[in-house]
C-alpha cells in the first residue's frame, strides 16, 4: 500500500448529515486516516490511510458506529452497482430491526392480557429488541467523540421512561424512532434512485464491427475508435461522432428536450440517446466510464460534496443544538420539582418529551436533502450545477453576460438569402454556387451546401476549383465559368448594377456575409450567410427579463453585426470585444453591486467565467462544458439559463420550508409538552415526523427544473 492509498467505500444506513459527522468524528481519531470526505445522498466515503491494515481498522469503526460498509472499485464507481439498495425495504438491517421490534411489541400487548401483573416486564422486553442496538451505536459515538447524537437522546429517554414506569410508552416510543429511521432511509433512497437512473439509459450490449461482419458486445468494453452499428428504435451504447447514416435522435432521455435532432455525418451523438429512424455508423469517442451520462453522474456526486453557506451554518448550529437540548430537558425535569415543589414523576416524563422532541433529524437533513434533490432534478434535465454554494447563488443573479457565437447564436453560419440577379433563377444561383463549395469545409462553404441539400438540389462538383486567398473562389461547372467571393472583389471583376449593390449594402447592414456569384464574369446572383441566433434565444432572454434579470450580449464581431443580432433579440450589445475587455465588464457590473452570471463556451472566456460570481458553460456533452465553469446547460439552450436560476429559487424555497417545518413542529410539541397536553410518542413522532416531512417536500424539486 502506497503511503498515502485513496480508499473509497460505500456506507449503508447514512440518511442524514448527522450520521455523516458521527463517522467523519470516529475516523478522525484512527491514527493514520486523512482527508475524509463522506457524502450522505451518495453514502459514499472517501479517506486516504498512511500504512496497512488501516483499512479494516477503518471498516471496524464504522460498524460499530451501526452502518453498513464495503470497499468500492473504480469500476463499481462508475458503473453504480448498488444491489444491496435496490432490494426492498423490508430486507435491509433497519427494516428488519423495525419488522422485529414491532411484533415484540404487539406480542407483549397480547401476553400483558393474559398475564397481568408482568406488563412491565413484557414491555421492557419488547423495548430492548429495538433499544439495544441504538444503544449500542450510541455508546461506539460517545467513545469515538460523539457522544451528543440522536441515539444518546433516544436511550436516555426510553431508559428513563422505564424508570418512572412508563415502560409500555418506552415500547412504543422505540419503534416509532425505528419507523422514523426508516422511512427516512426510503426517502434518502429516493433521492439517490433519481440519480443512479441515468446511468440505466445506457445499453448494456453493443453491435461493433469487426472484419465485416456486426458481433454483439458489451457496452462497457467498448474502446474509443470502435465503429459501432446503432439500428432505429436502439438506444447509442456510447458516445461518438455519426460515420455513415442519418436519423433523427431522440434527446430526450438526456437533456429533456422533446423533439428530436436530425443528425448526420460528422455530427456527435451521446449514449442513452434514442436513434429513432435510420442505422448509424458510429465511431466511439469515448470509454463507459468517461461517457456523457457517466460524467454527469460523477458530476452531480461531487456536487452534492460542495456544501451551501446555508448548508454549512446549520450543520454548525446542529453541533450545539444537541448539547443544549440535553440541557433544556435537564432543566425541565430538575428545576420544576426542586423550585417549586412539583412532583419529580411528572416533570422527569416532560424532560424526557423534550429530549425527543429536540431530536436533530428533520433540521440536519432540511438543507442537504433539497440540495441533493435540486441537482438531481437539474441534471436530468441537462443543467448540471457545481454544488449547493453555486446552486444558492444562482438564486440571487441580477446580471446574465451571454456570449453571442456558440451561445446566443448556433455558432456555425446559415445561409440566410439567395437573391437572383438578371434572367437567373434563386435555384440556380444556389446550385452553382453548391458546385464551386462541393469540396470546401470552409464555414461559409458548408452553409450553402447544407442550403442546397435541404432544398433538395443535387450537388455536382464543379472543375478545377481554385481558392483565390482573401477574394473567393473559381472554377468550370457546364462549360461555364463561376467565381464566387466578396463583393469588393467581384467589383474588381465586373461592376455592379446599383440594385446590386444597394441590395448588397442593406444585407450587410443586418450583419450578413455576403458572396456574389459571376457565371462567366457576368454577375448573376448574391448569397447571405449569418450566425443566427438559436430557436430558444429570444425566448430565453424574455424569461431572464421576466425574472428582473438583465441579459447583456458580449462579442468580438463588429458593432454592425452585433446590433443586427442584439436588435432582433431585444438585448444590450458590446461589441469589439477582447478576452480582457469581457472581464472588464464584468468587474464593472460586480463593481456595482450586481451579481453576474458570465456565460460562454468554457474556452475563450476562461477569465470572465472565472470573474463572475457564476461561470456557466454552454454545449453538448463536452469536457468544457461539464468540466469548466460553475455550471453547464448541455444542450445549449438559452432558456435553461432561466430555467437554472427558476430551480435554484425553488431550492432555496425549500429549505426554508424545511427549516420551517423542522423548527416550527419542534416548538409546538416543546409547548404543548410543558403544557401537560402531549407526551413521549407523539414528542417523538414530531420528530420523525418532521424529518419524513421535509425530505418528502425535498423529494417535489425532483419534479421541477422545466418550468421558468
Amino acid at each position: 500500500m502506497a503511503m498515502t492509498d485513496r480508499l473509497r467505500y460505500r456506507v449503508e444506513g447514512m440518511d442524514c448529515g448527522s450520521c455523516a459527522r458521527k463517522i467523519e468524528t470516529a475516523l478522525a481519531r484512527v491514527p493514520g486516516v486523512s482527508d475524509i470526505n463522506i457524502t450522505t445522498t451518495t453514502e459514499t466515503l472517501r479517506l486516504r490511510v498512511a500504512e496497512a491494515g488501516t483499512g479494516e481498522q477503518v471498516e471496524k469503526v464504522v460498524r460499530d458506529l451501526g452502518y453498513g460498509i464495503s470497499p468500492i472499485s473504480e469500476e463499481a464507481r462508475h458503473h453504480h452497482d448498488h444491489e444491496a439498495e435496490d432490494g426492498s425495504w423490508w430486507r435491509s438491517a433497519k427494516g428488519r430491526l423495525t419488522i422485529l421490534s414491532g411484533l415484540g411489541l404487539a406480542a407483549a400487548w397480547l401476553l400483558a392480557m393474559v398475564l397481568p401483573g408482568y406488563e412491565a416486564w413484557l414491555y421492557t422486553a419488547a423495548m430492548a429488541i429495538g433499544l439495544v442496538p441504538i444503544a449500542r451505536r450510541a455508546v461506539s459515538a460517545a467513545m469515538t467523540g460523539a457522544p451528543f447524537t440522536i441515539e444518546t437522546l433516544m436511550s436516555i429517554a426510553a431508559i428513563g421512561a422505564v424508570i418512572i414506569g412508563e415502560t409500555e410508552e418506552a415500547a412504543i416510543v422505540v419503534l416509532l424512532f425505528l419507523v422514523g429511521e426508516l422511512l427516512e432511509g426510503v426517502a434518502a433512497g429516493r433521492a439517490r434512485a433519481s440519480i443512479r437512473s441515468l446511468t440505466s439509459l445506457v445499453p448494456k450490449t453493443a453491435f461493433i464491427e469487426r472484419n465485416g461482419t456486426l458481433e454483439e458486445v458489451q457496452a462497457e468494453t467498448l474502446a474509443v475508435g470502435d465503429v459501432i452499428a446503432v439500428r432505429p428504435g436502439d438506444r447509442v451504447p456510447a458516445d461518438g461522432t455519426i460515420v455513415s447514416g442519418e436519423s433523427a435522435i431522440d434527446e430526450a432521455p438526456v437533456t429533456g428536450e422533446s423533439t428530436p435532432k436530425r443528425k448526420g455525418e460528422g455530427e456527435s451523438v451521446f449514449a442513452g440517446t434514442i436513434n429513432t429512424d435510420g442505422t448509424l455508423r458510429v465511431r466511439v469517442t469515448a470509454g463507459a466510464q468517461d461517457n456523457t451520462i457517466a460524467r454527469v453522474v460523477r458530476l452531480v456526486e461531487e456536487a452534492q460534496e460542495a456544501k451551501a453557506p446555508t448548508e454549512r451554518f446549520i450543520d454548525r448550529f446542529s453541533r450545539y443544538y444537541t448539547p443544549a437540548v440535553l440541557v433544556v430537558g435537564a432543566l425541565v425535569a430538575i428545576l420544576p420539582p426542586l423550585v417549586a415543589g412539583e412532583p419529580w414523576g411528572e416533570w422527569v416524563y416532560k424532560g424526557l418529551a423534550v429530549l425527543l422532541i429536540g431530536c436533530p433529524c428533520a433540521l440536519v437533513i432540511s438543507t442537504p436533502a433539497a440540495i441533493a434533490a435540486g441537482l438531481a432534478a437539474g441534471a436530468r434535465r441537462g443543467l448540471l450545477i457545481k454544488g449547493g454554494a453555486v446552486l444558492e447563488i444562482l438564486g440571487k443573479v441580477t446580471a446574465v453576460a451571454l456570449d453571442k457565437t456558440g451561445t446566443l447564436t448556433e455558432g456555425r453560419p446559415k445561409v440566410t438569402d439567395v437573391v437572383a440577379l438578371g434572367e437567373a433563377s434563386e435555384r440556380d444561383v444556389l446550385e452553382d454556387a453548391a458546385a464551386l463549395d462541393a469540396t470546401s469545409s470552409h464555414p461559409i462553404a458548408k452553409a450553402i451546401l447544407a442550403r442546397a441539400h435541404a432544398e433538395g438540389i443535387e450537388v455536382t462538383p464543379a472543375v478545377g476549383v481554385m481558392a483565390l486567398g482573401g477574394k473567393g473562389v473559381k472554377g468550370r461547372f457546364r462549360r461555364r465559368g463561376l467565381w464566387l467571393g466578396s463583393p469588393k472583389a467581384a467589383t474588381a471583376i465586373a461592376p455592379l448594377l446599383p440594385e446590386a449593390e444597394a441590395r448588397i449594402a442593406a444585407l450587410q447592414e443586418e450583419g450578413k456575409t455576403v458572396s456574389v456569384l459571376l457565371v462567366n464574369d457576368v454577375p448573376v446572383g448574391l448569397v447571405a450567410v449569418r450566425d443566427e441566433p438559436r430557436e430558444d434565444a429570444l425566448e430565453g432572454l424574455k424569461a431572464l427579463k421576466a425574472r428582473g434579470i438583465t441579459p447583456i450580449m458580449l462579442t468580438g464581431d463588429n458593432a454592425r453585426t452585433a446590433a443586427a443580432i442584439a436588435g432582433s433579440l431585444g438585448v444590450e450589445p458590446r461589441a469589439d470585444l477582447l478576452p480582457q475587455d469581457k472581464l472588464r465588464i464584468v468587474n464593472e457590473l460586480k463593481a456595482q453591486g450586481q451579481i453576474v452570471a458570465k456565460v460562454g463556451d468554457g474556452i475563450n472566456d476562461a477569465p470572465a467565467l472565472a470573474a463572475a460570481d457564476v461561470g456557466i458553460a454552454m454545449g453538448g456533452g463536452t469536457d468544457v462544458a461539464l468540466e469548466t465553469a460553475d455550471g453547464a446547460v448541455l444542450h445549449g439552450r438559452v432558456l435553461d439559463i432561466a430555467r437554472m436560476i427558476a430551480l435554484s429559487k425553488a431550492t432555496m424555497g425549500n429549505i426554508r420550508q424545511n427549516i420551517g417545518v423542522a423548527l416550527g413542529l419542534k416548538a409546538v410539541f416543546l409547548v404543548t409538552t410543558i403544557l401537560g397536553i402531549t407526551g413521549l410518542w407523539p414528542a417523538i413522532l414530531a420528530d420523525t415526523g418532521a424529518t419524513v416531512l421535509v425530505t418528502a417536500n425535498a423529494m417535489r424539486l425532483l419534479g421541477a427544473g422545466r418550468s421558468v
